[in-house]
């Protein structure tokens, strides 16, 4: 893919495989392949939202970029430095300009520790303002994340789900990073809640230039908030491209079949669904060929025999299906 001078990180063949162990000796059967060969670039001041079924390896893939999780290959740029090669005192000082929220708003919390301990630990640890100013800076941070100063004194079970999300983004927030995971950070929340927590994010986005990875499964929430969208399946990226164009004008059979999944708010109107057959495979025995093939409802005989790239069919819209560009080539002679 083409990279930006105004790219702030960019991802390349990015894998995670998982090794299947057996017998009393725990020798490696094969690997559960969560993350395949994934790249992609994202923009600074950009949402990227990654989107997908249950266990597609969203999620594997934010935490492998971060390097919460070893990649088991692939290389991540950030601001021209390799992350994956950075040694433990180098990657401690990276974690301050990229962040995680987390999808549990609870778990992710230590139960023990107050919020404004919380927050005080990762300003102590990044000597982020001096010690006179934490409190200060403690009571700005509850308040830019619309939660009230005297908040610092309770604890994570004292508070709804909204509001501990509300201290997770606070969290990520301390530390001044550029770049942030939002691991399906509203997926656990009420309805009314989510469409708080997403224009809370937009709001600090625009008020401190923050760059989103914007992982989740609600595809009309990642429409909302993202400025482009990657659709992944089987750990494999299968459709990249402007959120507009790819909402208007998908190309590949599976985000077809997601967004035609999305409810449609009116009663009187008929909306005709591509319904998949059968279960996702599993990523420790992946189909031959294109992944998708054995639930794909165009499938064809070779489908199950080549493996297709990920190729930009249109200005900036990527796809990894041989359908498309053989459906494109029909289209150009017509």
């Amino acid at each position: 893919m083409a990279k930006s001078n105004n790219t702030l990180i960019e991802v390349n063949g990015l894998k995670k495989y998982f090794p299947i162990r057996k017998g009393v000796f725990s020798t490696v059967q094969g690997n559960v392949k969560a993350v395949d060969d994934v790249s992609f670039s994202i923009k600074r001041g950009e949402t990227l939202g990654l989107v997908g079924e249950s266990g597609c390896g969203k999620t594997t893939a934010g935490r492998t970029l971060l390097r919460l999780l070893e990649p088991t290959a692939g290389s991540v740029i950030f601001e021209g430095k390799n992350i994956t090669e950075m040694n433990r005192t180098e990657l401690r000082e990276m974690r301050k300009e990229m962040q995680i929220i987390f999808q549990d708003p609870y778990g992710s919390l230590n139960p023990r520790m107050t919020v404004g301990g919380m927050l005080t630990e990762a300003l102590k640890l990044h000597n982020i303002v001096p010690k006179n100013q934490i409190k200060e800076r403690v009571a700005d941070l509850l308040d830019r994340v619309g939660l009230s100063p005297r908040h610092a004194r309770r604890y994570p079970h004292e508070f709804s789900g909204g509001q501990r999300q509300r201290i997770g983004i606070a969290r990520a927030l301390s530390v001044e990073p550029k770049f942030i995971v939002c691991d399906e950070p509203v997926s656990a929340l009420d309805v009314s809640i989510q469409a708080q927590i997403i224009n809370l994010l937009q709001d600090l986005q625009n008020e401190f230039d923050l760059t989103y990875l914007f992982i989740a499964h609600d595809l009309s929430v990642v429409e909302h908030i993202s400025d482009r969208v990657a659709v992944m399946y089987l750990g494999q990226i299968v459709e990249l491209a402007e959120s507009k164009e790819l909402y208007s004008n998908p190309l590949h059979p599976y985000t077809k079949a997601l967004l035609s999944a999305i409810p449609v708010p009116d009663p009187n109107r008929k909306q005709q669904r591509t319904v998949l057959t059968g279960d996702v495979p599993s990523p420790a025995n992946v189909p031959s060929g294109c992944y998708f093939h054995p639930r794909c409802p165009v499938a064809r005989e070779d489908c199950s025999e080549r493996v297709p790239e990920l190729e930009e069919f249109t200005p900036e819209h990527w796809a990894r299906c041989y359908y498309v560009r053989e459906d494109n080539e029909i289209g150009a002679a017509a």
